[in-house]
């Protein structure tokens, strides 16, 4: 299979979306059991992740509908922004209103966490906000846009509300691309939400975590162009892997220790590598495709589609169930941080599994339903 056309398949893309949901949960489990491992224990190295696939997705799918939906046409933007909220929207509810409703127990065993790992106490605005602004913020997705309302249930939904944010903006972004061209659309698009993100920042708004998204648009960026490559020559390709590279040591909206630096620059790298696996060198392109075609089996494929319900599930199965095992077993970090894993993770997934036949499914059939014609029509 050649990967780098944009008409087939990208094999690697079902298994890191699975991977950085994954990623996210074992770093979750690292923090609260107190077992701390380097890289695989910061669970924002896996959103960074997703923020990327997010970026590269929207861009590779444009790609392959561009003459039947051209962003030239306001009716792109509507099918495109209706197809996004029924992928989005119907899971979220469902896990938003379970959140809401359990905050009390959640944030009880938070409690308990907390102390146990002698760490700050998480706000209990986070888990007991029931007011009809918290809800409103949320149902709207413009929590994102709130320092206050940004990081305010028991869910990691933060994340949720950036994507939304980016997908109202990526029309816009598109129009300019097919006016100015990549680089200097892309560059533009980049550094104009430095500078938002350092005024925003200078005005005294400051987000708890990164959910506006100036604050990482250079991390969408960085996905896009490696989405843009799959259409240009091998030069350029190149150095629009150099830019994403570039893009993603800008030091906003994340923790920018060399560690943490030098992980978000591997992973641009290597996604770059099994993306674009048939532009490398003869050995090269070959390890990268055996890679690629591995990350894209029956198993991985499944870890992906179910990546988005595990990754807005496990935190609400995972304090419980540190919280009960700090009460009522006397073990050390290490195993602690095991015996949460060997519960959640099923758990989670049995979960995500549901929620995606009954509930993500469906939304995206009605999704596809309410944007056929228009889309004939294009």
């Amino acid at each position: 299979m050649e990967n780098s056309k944009p008409g087939n398949r990208i094999a690697c893309l079902d298994g890191l979306r699975g991977l950085a949901a994954l990623w996210v949960l074992v770093g979750h489990a690292h923090i609260l059991t107190g077992f701390r491992v380097p890289i695989i224990g910061d669970p924002d190295l896996g959103v960074d992740l997703f923020v990327m696939l997010s970026g590269f997705l929207m861009v590779f799918h444009y790609q392959l509908r561009q003459k039947k939906e051209p962003w030239e046409e306001p009716s792109t933007w509507t099918a495109f922004w209706i197809r996004r909220f029924f992928r989005i929207a119907p899971l979220y509810y469902v896990m938003l209103i379970a959140a809401l409703t359990l905050g009390p127990i959640v944030y009880d065993a938070r409690v308990t966490i907390d102390m146990f790992n002698a760490v700050t106490p998480q706000p209990a605005s986070r888990y007991l906000d029931d007011s009809l602004t918290n809800y409103l913020t949320h149902f709207s997705f413009l929590f994102g846009l709130s320092p206050s309302y940004g990081y305010r249930t028991a869910l990691p939904d933060w994340s949720i509300g950036l994507e939304m944010q980016f997908y109202a903006a990526l029309p816009f972004i598109m129009v300019i691309v097919g006016r100015l061209g990549w680089l200097k659309t892309i560059i533009g698009v980049v550094a104009a939400g430095f500078v938002a993100a350092h005024l925003v920042g200078k005005l005294g708004y400051h987000f708890p975590m990164p959910t506006f998204l100036p604050l990482k648009m250079h991390v969408f960026a960085a996905g896009m162009l490696l989405a843009a490559a799959l259409e240009t020559g091998r030069a350029r390709t190149y150095l629009y892997a150099a830019l994403a590279c570039l893009f993603v040591l800008i030091p906003v909206g994340g923790d920018m220790r060399p560690m943490h630096e030098a992980v978000r620059l591997a992973l641009v790298v290597l996604f770059f590598v099994l993306v674009h696996a048939e532009r490398l060198p003869a050995l090269a392109s070959g390890l990268a495709q055996g890679i690629s075609d591995f990350l894209g089996n029956r198993f991985f494929h499944t870890l992906g589609e179910l990546s988005f319900g595990a990754y807005l599930a496990h935190l609400l199965i995972m304090q419980p169930v540190v919280a009960w095992l700090i009460r009522h077993a006397d073990m050390s970090a290490p195993l602690r941080f095991l015996a949460t894993l060997a519960i959640t993770i099923p758990v989670t997934y049995v979960i995500a599994a549901i929620g995606y036949n009954l509930i993500e499914m469906q939304g995206q059939k009605i999704g596809r339903s309410l944007t056929r014609p228009r889309a004939a029509a294009a």
